[in-house]
């Protein structure tokens, strides 16, 4: 959990707002960071776990299709661009960040 407190601050200097996980019922304000785990990594040696790696994904929503935060998510290091869309006039951009 550590890890991802970790993160989140990381991500606060990147964005005004920053969401883990939020419920469909609340108001989000824009722009803004959302994130969620998304998968791990696990490396073996011996046939046994000896490292777990944490990927989340993180989508950044705003309404301006010239935002500077994508660029900065782009910056971090593991970050792999994923997919853009639109969904109600707001343009998000999907990263894969391991963490």
């Amino acid at each position: 959990m550590a890890q991802r407190l970790e993160l989140q601050t990381l991500l606060l200097t990147l964005a005004p707002r920053v969401y883990f996980q939020p419920p469909p019922t609340m108001v989000m304000e824009y722009p803004c960071i959302v994130y969620n785990r998304d998968n791990v990594k696990t490396e073996y040696a011996d046939d046994l776990p000896y490292k777990h790696r944490t990927r989340y994904q993180v989508t950044v929503i705003d309404r301006d299709p010239d935002s500077p935060i994508p660029a900065k998510v782009a910056a971090l290091p593991s970050a792999l661009f994923d997919r853009f869309y639109t969904a109600d006039n707001l343009n998000h951009d999907v990263y894969q960040l391991f963490f």
